[in-house]
Parts: structure tokens; sequence; C-alpha cells
């Protein structure tokens, strides 16, 4: 086996750049000699050094950490280092679960809207639902978007996958009288059962709820529907209406894939009517 080796050979086999390689030599970690012309040496004792470093490199540690183990080097002090080690091992094991279990969440919900029928009437009974809501004036899809991303940038410390977090937005029953179409007034975030701050609170209690699967431009006719079947079953309506978007361009870039969720909310023992 060769005692020495040339910078361009050591760059091939670590897959480390020639120019890290001299910023470890300007650190003190590598210490490579050169040859009758000027050319650095790696010797054995510095690929010892590089596999300790590509080990702990891929564990975040800092080439600070790595220069002051190795300048240090020790029974106790290789265990204390091995013990962070581990401990980075397994916080790394932790996100990787938890990015698991955000995908598979995902990969659930998306199967289960695939399932659903779109175009039927339904009374829900749901229970109390949290949520994060911000209230503006949105006229089109463009402000729609913006609106969201407003209201995660305010609590993206609360919501770490916006892609799997679900969220509506509210329409205006006079609006629609007035003839006054495709207008939400606030979009909301619907959060996880036993949140405790939150900015308002969807009601236990019995729903109408229609899905319809396509644009948005169907989404005023749509829910003239619900309010119109409503009123024709004689079904006492609370609050204005409002849209889950189950299915929207986080997922697809077809339209003809959105799934939307009108849902609202209808009183009493009058609910109990068969659809």
């Amino acid at each position: 086996m060769k005692n020495f080796f040339k910078i361009n050979e050591i760059s091939k086999l670590y897959g480390i750049g020639p120019d890290s390689l001299r910023y470890y030599e300007k650190l003190g970690i590598l210490t490579p000699k050169r040859d009758t012309n000027g050319y650095r040496l790696y010797g054995l004792q510095d690929l010892y050094k590089l596999n300790i470093i590509r080990d702990l490199r891929s564990l975040d540690f800092s080439m600070g950490q790595i220069k002051e183990y190795l300048d240090n080097q020790s029974v106790d002090n290789t265990i204390e280092r091995l013990r962070e080690e581990q401990q980075a091992i397994k916080e790394q094991l932790e996100r990787l679960e938890a990015k698991k279990n955000i995908i598979e969440g995902r990969i659930r919900v998306l199967s289960e809207a695939a399932r659903i029928e779109a175009g039927i009437l339904a009374i829900k009974t749901m229970p109390d639902r949290p949520c994060l809501q911000l209230k503006t004036l949105i006229t089109k899809d463009e402000e729609m978007d913006w609106a969201i991303k407003r209201l995660h940038r305010k609590h993206e410390h609360r919501i770490p996958d916006f892609g799997n977090q679900p969220f509506g937005a509210y329409v205006s029953v006079d609006d629609l009288r007035n003839g006054v179409t495709d207008v939400y007034h606030s979009v909301f975030f619907l959060m996880e059962k036993g949140t405790k701050e939150w900015d308002f609170m969807l009601p236990a209690g019995q729903y109408l709820s229609l899905y319809y699967r396509g644009d948005y431009s169907q989404s005023s006719e749509k829910i003239q529907q619900v309010l119109s079947y409503a009123q024709e079953k004689g079904l006492p309506t609370v609050g204005e209406p409002f849209e889950i978007y189950e299915v929207d361009n986080r997922d697809t870039i077809r339209s003809e894939e959105f799934l939307t969720e009108i849902q609202i909310r209808v009183h009493g023992d009058s609910a109990n009517v068969l659809l």
C-alpha cells in the first residue's frame, strides 16, 4: 500500500474538492508533506483524519468542533464525541420519522379524496374545530394564494408542513343575494383538536355539506345550490357558508382534479332530515 497520496488522488477517493483539502490544511487539521516539486503529499494519518471529518460532517458537526476533537483526542474525548454522535443520530431519526408521518398522512388524505363522490348533499356531524383566521377581502385566485401565504407566515412556527395543512375560506350570503360572486371575506386554517391558541371555533354540530370537483368558477353556483337545498328542506342555517380545499394547486396543476367541500352549519333537530 502506498504511504503517500497526491491531492488529486485524495480528492477523487473521498469526493472532496481540492479547495476543501487546502482549507483543512489551513485550519491545521491536515498536515501534508511536500515532494521535491512542491506538490502536497498526504499520509496515512491524513487519511484517518479525513474519515473522521467525513463522518462528523455528515452529522452536521462544525469544522471547529472537529478540530477541537482531533487536537484533544483521548478515550474520554472519543466517548463524549460518540455520545454526541448518538444524540445527533437520534434527532435525525426523529426528524425522519416525523417527515415519514407527514408523507403518509398526505397520501392517505389524497387517496381518500379520490374516493369521495362529488355532487351529493349530506349532513355531517362535526366536533369543535379550532381555526386560525385572516380577515381580508379576496376577489381572485391569486389573492387567495397570497392570503393563505400571509396566514401561514404569521403562524409558520406552529405549522411545520404547509402541504398537509387543511384550509378554507368564508363567503357572504349577503354578497350572493346581491349578485356579488367569487368574493371571499376571510381565510382560515383548520387546526388539530386540542390546539390551545386559535382565533375562532367552528362549533360542534351538524353541517350541510357538498363536494365538487373542478375549478373554482363553479363556487358561487354550488354555494347557491347548498343554500337553496337548505331552504327547500326547511333547514335553518347558522352563520356563513365556507369552502374547504381538499385537493388544490399544492397537489396538482390540473384543475379538473381539484376537490372542494362547501359546508354551512344547520340548526338543531331540523337537521335530522333524510337527504
